[in-house]
């Protein structure tokens, strides 16, 4: 693999290399992966993604997300809305379908470079999270400096939500790993500090397993309303304002969450073969 094309883009700062592997296939070494990820060495990424031919026929294209680190995660709101734009570029399609490892995706063009993503019905039993063992998900008892009983949720991949009174005075570099790899979430767990404003506004922060602190996760906005809800704390529908700016969250009465938000492209390129030689 020499020459190897991407595509850089992002969600509300939210980045991500894309490979197209749906004529050429792309098989990369965690190790490469990594290199790839290096900001300073590589190109530089939170989630790498490579779209491929679709398996199910409802399908426009198939997505892997790889994080950082390399390891594989199930769902990404961004990145998702980021492939949408690029097929449905080609296809002039204004809705399609992605299939990923939790099911197939449907993406809408709501207009002015910005795409709604349907997550489908959200979930929140202790074993669909997944935690090791039966808790109450609505009112974790873990506690981790100031966060303090989260909410768990699943919208795809995991997420424990904690309401704080301030978001920025959250060190999320310090007890976000801790939370991550706290011992009753086997997968691992995203986590997000979120800061309620009004009942349709939220303030939201997080830190993304296998990666660290980004300026934006779409899944995590989902469970951040999610959980909000779940606590009475506002309504189904809410504008979540990250570090990178806002998303517009639904939780409809069928139980399908919606996240509508922008993509942007920053640029294309080459991987120079020198990035590529190291293997795991």
């Amino acid at each position: 693999m020499t020459n190897l094309v991407f595509t850089k883009m992002h969600g509300l700062g939210n980045d991500f290399v894309v490979f197209d592997a749906r004529n050429q296939p792309v098989h990369l070494s965690d190790t490469q992966v990594r290199a790839i990820a290096d900001r300073k060495t590589g190109v530089g990424f939170d989630q790498m993604i490579v779209v491929g031919p679709p398996t199910n026929g409802a399908a426009a294209a198939s997505m892997t997300i790889l994080n950082a680190d390399g390891g594989e995660v199930e769902a990404c709101g961004n990145a998702t809305r980021c492939v949408a734009s690029i097929l449905m570029a080609e296809s002039g399609a204004d809705r399609l379908g992605i299939e990923t490892v939790v099911g197939l995706l449907y993406v809408t063009n709501a207009g002015g470079g910005h795409y709604g993503v349907d997550f489908g019905p959200a979930r929140h039993d202790w074993q669909e999270i997944p935690l090791a063992e039966a808790r109450d998900t609505l009112h974790l008892d873990i506690a981790v400096g100031p966060l303090v009983d989260p909410v768990a949720v699943n919208v795809g991949n995991p997420h424990a939500v904690f309401v704080v009174e301030d978001v920025a005075a959250i060190d999320l570099e310090t007890h976000g790993p801790v939370v991550e790899h706290h011992p009753l979430f086997p997968e691992r767990i995203n986590v997000e500090a979120i800061q309620i404003l009004t009942r349709d506004r939220i303030r939201m922060r997080v830190w993304e397993r296998g990666v660290g602190v980004t300026r934006a996760c779409g899944t995590g906005a989902c469970a951040a309303l999610i959980a909000a809800n779940l606590r009475g704390l506002t309504d189904r529908r809410a504008e979540v304002i990250l570090d990178g700016g806002p998303l517009d969250i639904e939780w409809r009465d069928d139980g399908h969450v919606i996240m509508t938000g922008p993509v942007a492209l920053s640029f294309t390129g080459s991987l120079d073969s020198s990035l590529l030689k190291a293997k795991d």
